[in-house]
């Protein structure tokens, strides 16, 4: 399993971003975007001043999706024709007005959201649920991690196990996420921790997830900041309470004991003779990079397991090697999602037509290439 920050460092830097955050809810005649030297800046002219913040990456894809504008072409005027750009902005966002919610962070412009976007942020779902694992017995979180877009909290319960071979023994466990910048529900899911190589594969069964999708906020302003007093309102203490209690029963022996008799399935659903081709073809339908591909096979030919459960382990071995949190974490999900396949149909022959319906769950196509670690 991919390692991150200590959960020390992870409420550290919780608190210096809810001190360093700025939201605001702007009608869109209020925003203006310029870009200068590659660099482009959103500006919200309020009552009595004016803010202004670099457009990130996920920032500018919002705008571009909420504006209409087609990515690639909205790429191609920002690198090639940026004066084009600004100006295909500022013209939609005065054509059509609305009331938008901007998300700031550490002085860029991190999300574009819809005013009735629900802010459930990292520190109120931390303070909410590391109480709840310590109650726990047995459980220890084993990995943690914020990034640009998500917090994970992955935790094991050591009281929980079962061999799905011999002297191959598996943990129960649960990772919950979140997004504050609008590219994902807050999930709780359940984790299997495989001890032999710490292999993390998150289940894709037996999910709970709660939407970012609240009341319209009220105001005749054109754009002011929401400030963080107004975060936790009585319902949002209500909802954390829900949260609290799905914690509380996401490590469940019933649903652990049936994940681990599909792993001793999948240990006779044979992959193929060609591993080459096998982890070729896994590459192609869900859109793994050369230096993943190579990791894969890497794996998956010093296991000598050509079962899928062997390329499972190959997959979720490999996500140790991607230097990116979230991209490792995808490639954990990847193994959930193989581990779905009905049985018997992991095959050469016949495993396109069950990859293809779940493959723009798993891996986006625009996702960047990513470097990876030694």
């Amino acid at each position: 399993m991919k390692q991150g920050k200590s959960i020390i460092q992870l409420a550290l830097e919780l608190e210096r971003q809810r001190q360093a955050r700025k939201d605001f809810i702007a009608d869109t005649r209020s925003l203006q975007v310029k870009t200068k030297d590659g660099w482009s800046q959103l500006s919200i002219k309020m009552d009595k001043l004016e803010e202004s913040f670099w457009l990130n990456e996920v920032a500018h894809k919002q705008l571009a999706e909420r504006l209409q504008i087609p990515q690639k072409y909205y790429h191609k005027m920002r690198f090639e024709y940026p004066s084009l750009l600004d100006e295909n902005i500022n013209a939609w966002l005065g054509k059509n007005p609305e009331r938008r919610m901007i998300r700031t962070l550490d002085g860029h412009a991190r999300a574009f959201l819809s005013d009735r976007y629900r802010r459930l942020d990292n520190l109120e779902l931390a303070d909410a649920v590391i109480p709840i694992i310590k109650e726990m017995k047995g459980a220890e979180i084993v990995s943690c991690d914020i990034t640009e877009t998500h917090m994970y909290i992955k935790v094991i319960n050591k009281k929980l196990k079962a061999e799905v071979a011999v002297n191959d023994v598996v943990q129960a466990g649960i990772v919950i996420s979140n997004s504050e910048v609008g590219l994902g529900s807050l999930k709780v899911e359940p984790l299997i921790y495989r001890l032999v190589c710490k292999n993390g594969m998150i289940v894709k069964d037996y999910a709970q997830k709660r939407y970012h999708v609240g009341k319209q906020v009220e105001s005749e302003e054109p754009a002011y900041e929401i400030y963080s007093d107004e975060t936790l309102q009585a319902d949002d203490r209500a909802f954390f309470l829900k949260v609290q209690d799905t914690v509380r029963c996401a490590v469940d022996e019933a649903k652990f004991m049936l994940t681990v008799e599909r792993l001793q399935a999948a240990k006779t659903d044979f992959t193929g003779s060609d591993p080459i081709k096998t982890v070729e073809l896994l590459a192609d339908q869900y859109v793994l990079y050369q230096n993943e591909r190579g990791s894969i096979l890497r794996h998956f030919l010093m296991n000598g397991d050509s079962s899928r459960y062997g390329l499972i382990n190959a997959v979720t071995r490999a996500s140790q090697d991607i230097e990116d949190y979230n991209r490792a974490t995808q490639l954990e999900r990847l193994g959930g999602e193989l581990l779905a396949l009905p049985v018997k149909l992991f095959t050469p022959v016949k495993v396109i037509p069950a990859i293809e319906r779940n493959v723009s769950n798993i891996i986006p196509r625009d996702i960047p290439k990513l470097t990876t670690g030694a």
